[in-house]
């Protein structure tokens, strides 16, 4: 990555058909530059569709990166909810190749009554398994665990930086606003500042270099991420955190998850080019 690129999670609201050869258009029609593909709620995408995607993208310019299922638990205690789990990251990879897409974000985990420190070797396991299916067959893909915003599940930023140092093939998808509702806090310059500066000592500069941010405004409660906001309806403070983005010359993919997708993240893009 040579910039912070900005675009949606997801086809923009105001993708006149529904397509993602149409949405990606669309995110070059607005002048985005990438787009997270979300396959959420399972990887519906077929290989010759994939393939269209990659080209659409590739005449466009525009980046893309995909979301796997939200349904994977690598700390689940059912062996056959462990194996779905890695299928659905497996299957996610093999489409986000195909598509011309590096990166694909996971939920990795939930506790299911462990303590962190339990349920860590479970899924450093297997998600290494996941890590050496998608190596044998040659796709040149980055897993990506994403920071979450409630306790009950897998990925605070120390559990993922942690994750991602002992795992090749993996780094981070920092949500800075899951790591705000968390506890209501991390919200200033100093503190984004503090994440950054924490990549970088145990991932080394390249992990800034191609980062993977989603971004919205959050609604939080006392036992975290409650739903996302636009960003003008929140107390998230992204505009602070984009000095800092530009202070520590991050580069990769900058993704909004606001509701109204693409306004939050063109109003993001501009606020970042005049900083």
């Amino acid at each position: 990555m040579a910039r912070l690129l900005f675009g949606t999670a997801g086809k923009p609201h105001s993708t006149p058909e529904g397509s993602t050869m149409s949405a990606v258009e669309r995110i070059a029609e607005l002048g985005l530059d990438c787009m997270e593909i979300e396959f959420v709620k399972g990887v519906q995408m077929k290989e010759n569709v994939a393939v269209e995607v990659a080209k659409t993208a590739s005449e466009h310019n525009v980046k893309l990166s995909v979301h796997a299922p939200y349904y994977i638990n690598l700390n689940a205690k059912e062996p056959e909810k462990i194996i779905a789990s890695k299928e659905r990251i497996l299957h996610s990879a093999r489409i986000a190749s195909i598509c011309g897409a590096r990166s694909v974000v996971i939920h990795t985990a939930f506790f299911m009554g462990d303590p962190p420190e339990t349920a860590y070797p479970n899924i450093i396991r297997n998600l290494n398994d996941t890590l050496e299916m998608i190596k044998q067959e040659g796709m040149k893909i980055t897993i990506r665990p994403e920071v979450m915003g409630k306790g009950s599940q897998f990925g605070t930023v120390d559990e993922v930086i942690r994750l991602c140092s002992e795992l090749d093939g993996t780094a981070p998808c920092i949500d800075f606003a899951h790591n705000h509702a968390l506890k209501g806090d991390k919200n200033t310059y100093e503190e984004f500042v503090d994440v950054l500066s924490r990549i970088e000592s145990e991932l080394g500069r390249s992990a800034l270099e191609d980062m993977h941010i989603h971004c919205s405004g959050i609604k939080y409660g006392p036992k975290g991420e409650l739903k996302h906001l636009d960003l003008e309806e929140s107390d998230f403070n992204y505009k602070a955190l984009l000095h800092a983005l530009k202070d520590y010359d991050v580069n990769g993919l900058l993704i909004c998850e606001s509701p109204n997708l693409e306004y939050d993240a063109l109003l993001m893009q501009e606020y970042y080019s005049n900083v």
